[in-house]
């Protein structure tokens, strides 16, 4: 099949019959759900982005096996002109969902890349796990799959060991062996894009129990998500109904976040990439190096992201007439602050780019886990700052229907500007509000905050990967000069 169109991945999801449920009922179509396909048409419009002729070399490249054309964020990078051309596509689908998109399809593309690129690092657990992931890497590839994820195990209660608290009934874990596939029983979250996916992936950052060589919640599979016995509950959909005038990001680019229920569902052995030992499964992301691979994915979806706020605030203070006071340059400052230092680290990780283990191009890795500590303080920091800049008039914003009443005239006299009409300043500010203030907008900053866990355990990452004894060393020589 190779690069899918948006129709082929809208009926790609109409053919599998899948468990979504949603303010109480089941989801019959999900390209159909009011609170869903607008979501589905957001992710399809990106799948059509890959057969735009002035975008085809950017979006996809050629398979030399079989000169067939797949998705640019499926490629292993070898080169930095590879690592920078796939940070090109993925920018052009950060930039097409305004950044708003934290789970796009490309994020877990790179993810499997890095770990098919490492596939002798699974084939250590258990031989043929080595060809399992690879394999199903090419099916992905081949068959532009969509894939969500879930990586957290739910805790009945949370100890002082945090995620590292796995409860037998609760977390997710491998109940029997068949000689079918593993049973595994539990539940997981937070599964964003569940029910817009093809397939799900279910592995861990880390799990707790160092102790333990083997456990029965160290796991690495993925499984089609209409598989029998698994189930997604949705949170409320954040795409209310409305149009895109009056709700531009809600109604276009709901990702939908889901926990999911696993009654004692089949996996394959085929589609098992790792088994029982702890040790491996917390190392995984270290020694594949996927997590610098899905922070460069991370990092253009936030570049994006910083742009649009900036944008957006230029156009807000254009519109009021107030770009010039103090406080709204301090603002648009500090905004244009984190977009260009995202862009420097982005760009940093890629000239410090060096070849690994396994023959892959990795991007710097503190650079690139950089930027996860960077974004997850400013976003709630950016959307302060438009907060600020908008200050009433995020409440001066009548909808779509109002321009069509009997106050019309009312609105377009009083609500005009000296350089903005009426409804283009309220369109800008109900698109501003969508980012600071509606539901979509405040589950956003929740997101961005969290993404790549709590500040206290990425400033641990980062303290253990910052090269400190070149810094104290110039300290120590300097202390140890006798120049008096």
């Amino acid at each position: 099949m190779g690069a899918r169109t948006g129709q082929q991945y809208i009926e790609g999801l109409r053919a599998q019959d899948r468990q979504v449920w949603l303010r109480g009922e089941r989801v019959k179509d999900v390209t159909t759900h009011p609170g869903l396909a607008n979501g589905v048409r957001g992710i399809a419009a990106l799948y059509d982005m890959q057969h735009d002729p002035k975008l085809r070399d950017e979006m996809t490249y050629v398979l030399p096996t079989t000169g067939e054309r797949v998705g640019l964020s499926f490629i292993i990078p070898r080169t930095r002109d590879e690592l920078e051309l796939r940070r090109t596509m993925m920018l052009h689908w950060a930039r097409a969902t305004c950044g708003m998109v934290g789970r796009s399809p490309d994020f877990m593309n790179v993810t499997f890349a890095a770990w098919a690129g490492a596939a002798e690092f699974f084939a250590r657990n258990r031989p043929e796990f080595g060809p399992n992931i690879r394999r199903y890497y090419e099916y992905i590839r081949d068959n532009d799959v969509t894939l969500t994820h879930a990586l957290i195990n739910l805790q009945k209660s949370r100890t002082v060991s945090g995620v590292f608290n796995l409860q037998e009934g609760t977390a997710l874990q491998v109940v029997r062996e068949t000689d079918a596939g593993i049973i595994v029983r539990g539940a997981r979250i937070l599964a964003t894009l569940g029910p817009l996916s093809d397939e799900i992936a279910i592995y861990s950052p880390r799990l707790g129990r160092m102790a333990e060589g083997h456990s029965p919640f160290a796991l690495n599979f993925a499984i089609p998500c209409g598989t029998p016995g698994l189930k997604f509950l949705c949170r409320e959909s954040f795409d209310l109904g409305r149009s895109h005038f009056d709700h531009p990001l809600g109604s276009r680019f709901e990702e939908m976040d889901c926990i999911v229920f696993f009654d004692d569902v089949l996996v394959p052995w085929e589609r098992v990439f790792m088994m029982g030992d702890t040790d491996m499964v917390n190392a995984t992301g270290v020694r594949t190096h996927s997590t610098a691979h899905s922070a460069h994915q991370n990092a253009a979806k936030n570049l994006a992201q910083c742009e649009f706020v900036l944008g957006l605030a230029l156009l807000m203070t254009e519109a009021l007439g107030n770009a010039h006071l103090p406080h709204s340059e301090g603002g648009l400052g500090e905004l244009m602050l984190y977009a260009e230092l995202m862009r420097a680290c982005i760009r940093a990780s890629e000239a410090d780019a060096k070849i690994d283990e396994w023959g892959v191009m990795c991007p710097g890795l503190l650079q690139v886990e950089i930027t996860r500590n960077l974004f997850m303080t400013a976003y709630p920091k950016m959307v302060e700052i438009l907060q600020l800049l908008g200050s009433s008039s995020f409440l001066l914003t009548p909808s779509e229907a109002d321009f069509e009443g009997p106050l019309a005239p009312d609105i377009e006299r009083y609500l005009a500007t000296d350089s903005t009409n009426a409804r283009d300043r309220v369109k800008l500010f109900r698109l501003a509000w969508d980012v600071a203030g509606s539901a979509f907008g405040g589950r956003q900053v929740l997101y961005e905050r969290f993404f790549a866990s709590d500040p206290l355990s990425r400033a641990r990452v980062l303290l253990s990967l910052y090269p400190k004894a070149e810094v104290t060393d110039r300290v120590r020589r300097f202390l140890a000069r006798d120049d008096e």
